[in-house]
Parts: structure tokens; C-alpha cells; sequence
């Protein structure tokens, strides 16, 4: 397939994703991250004017990209693609946050919160749902499971996770949203969630 931008750029990512597409290079990937996770996390900052939000769009944006490269054509430049999908992204996630407000605005209407403190069943339950928690997190992949209990458990950020364990900071992002996959498909046909 012929590159439309045949720029050394548009060359570069086309290259880089011919080699994850089709070696499943795991190196291709991150290059690919470091070239353009800044100007992806700032787009996604302006849009959200939240650090936290731009962070986890971006690790998003970029893990629903990679998950369709096969997708992926060159008749755009790579950084066209990925920030129609981040933009794509972030009206998906604007649109599940406003119902969600309306939902606990809802609740909030047909409930009354007098209480602070847990009814002992209240507990229980919390417990229940902690421990079926750690027997998943137990089932993921080592490095998988390190990530996750340093990101929440121990709630280090992900600078403080990348210096602990000597890793690249784009890979400890990468392989944590590949974690929460991992971990969603795992909870999702568990009833105690």
C-alpha cells in the first residue's frame, strides 16, 4: 500500500506500524507512544483541563489505537488516526461522566444519606468485594500484578512506578492499561462486582 504523506514522518510511523502489526514488536509500540503521547496528552488536557483525565485518555486513546492498527490505513498520517480516536474517546467519556451525574443527581433526590457509617453488613460485603478483588489481581500475570498493587493499592504515580522498577515510563503505562483489560474481562462475568 502506497503512503499518501510521504513524508520521513508519515515513512517512520508507517514503519514502525507494519513492524507491531506484523511482528508484534513491542518496541514498535512504544516508539510510536514516545512520538506522540505529549502532544496527545496536552490535545486531551486542553480538552478536559484535568491532569488525571488527560493522563488515563491518553493511555486509552493510545491502547484502543493499538488494539485496531490492523485498521489502520496510511491514506492519513498515524497522528490523524490516533487523535480522531482520542478525540472519539473523550466525547465517549464525556457523554458516560454527564450520565452519570444525572444518575447520582437521581439517586441523591430519592435517597436520604443521613448516615456516615457503615451498618455491619455494609462492611461485610466491602470485605466480600476487596477479597474477590485480590483473587483476581492474583490471576494476572506477575508484572501485571506488580503494576496494578504499586498503582492502587500503594498509589504511586505512575513516575514513582517507572523509577521503582527501572522501566520506561510510556511501558508502565502501556502494560497497566493492558492490566485494567486484563482485569475488567476478568471481573466482568463475576457476580460479586
Amino acid at each position: 500500500m502506497e503512503i499518501v504523506a510521504s513524508t520521513e514522518k508519515a515513512k517512520r510511523d508507517y514503519d514502525l506500524i507494519c513492524k507491531a502489526r506484523e511482528k508484534e514488536d513491542q518496541r514498535a509500540y512504544s516508539q510510536l507512544m514516545e512520538f506522540y503521547k505529549e502532544p496527545l496528552y496536552f490535545m486531551l488536557l486542553k480538552m478536559t483541563n484535568n491532569t488525571i483525565e488527560a493522563e488515563d485518555l491518553t493511555i486509552e486513546a493510545f491502547g484502543k489505537a493499538f488494539k485496531s492498527i490492523d485498521k489502520y490505513t496510511p491514506e492519513f498520517a498515524f497522528s490523524t488516526w490516533l487523535f480522531k480516536i482520542a478525540t472519539n474517546n473523550y466525547i465517549d467519556y464525556k457523554r458516560k461522566k454527564r450520565l452519570q451525574t444525572i444518575s447520582m443527581d437521581q439517586e441523591e433526590s430519592v435517597f436520604n444519606f443521613d448516615s456516615q457509617i457503615k451498618n455491619p453488613e455494609d462492611k461485610v460485603i466491602e470485605q466480600q468485594k476487596y477479597d474477590t478483588l485480590r483473587s483476581v489481581i492474583d490471576k494476572l500475570k506477575p508484572h501485571y500484578k506488580t503494576l496494578v498493587e504499586k498503582r492502587y493499592f500503594e498509589e504511586k504515580s505512575y513516575e514513582e512506578i517507572a523509577q521503582e522498577l527501572s522501566l520506561p515510563i510510556g511501558t508502565v503505562k502501556a502494560k497497566l492499561f493492558r492490566a485494567r483489560e486484563f482485569l475488567y474481562n476478568l471481573m466482568k462475568d463475576n457476580t460479586a462486582f
